[in-house]
């Protein structure tokens, strides 16, 4: 039984999940419907907490909008979250930031992590972008199986 609930979630699992950590500010591309359109809607603001493991793992993002605070969560290997893009590092001692909640203006600010280990950190995350952006425009260029049948 557990071997066949492996299976299914190493199917459904994204090759490549942006490595996020609470206290980073993160714009989350999340794929939305309205009516019979779609489109990509950017939801912008700070980690702070992240839940689960493997295909459950999840991140809550909080953002300030007209003065109220706003948290989503997001599945981190759900199909609508097109992509996580980390804009500012953040440096914190806690796991969950959920004291954040009770901050208003500029405290709710975290200071932002600096130095050699960012700097190694962002190559690193340009790195595995430039990767899977040549990955996905060699799999678009090659012949899809029902064209060489065809």
């Amino acid at each position: 039984m557990s071997s066949l609930i492996e299976t299914l979630e190493s199917e459904m699992t994204k090759d490549h999940v942006t490595a996020v950590n609470p206290g980073d500010t993160v714009e989350v591309h999340y794929l939305i419907r309205e009516g019979d359109k779609e489109r990509i809607q950017i939801f912008s603001g700070t980690i702070i907490a992240y839940q689960g493991s493997g295909i459950r793992r999840a991140i809550v993002v909080r953002r300030i909008v007209q003065g109220e605070g706003v948290e989503r969560i997001f599945p981190v290997h759900n199909p609508r979250v097109k992509d996580i893009v980390v804009t500012r590092r953040g440096r914190v001692r806690r796991a969950k930031l959920y004291f954040l909640r009770d901050r208003v203006g500029k405290k709710t600010r975290v200071r932002e992590f600096l130095g050699d280990k960012a700097r190694a950190a962002k190559q690193a995350d340009a790195a595995a972008r430039k990767a899977i952006a040549a990955a996905d425009a060699a799999a678009a260029a090659a012949p899809s199986e029902e064209a060489v049948e065809a």
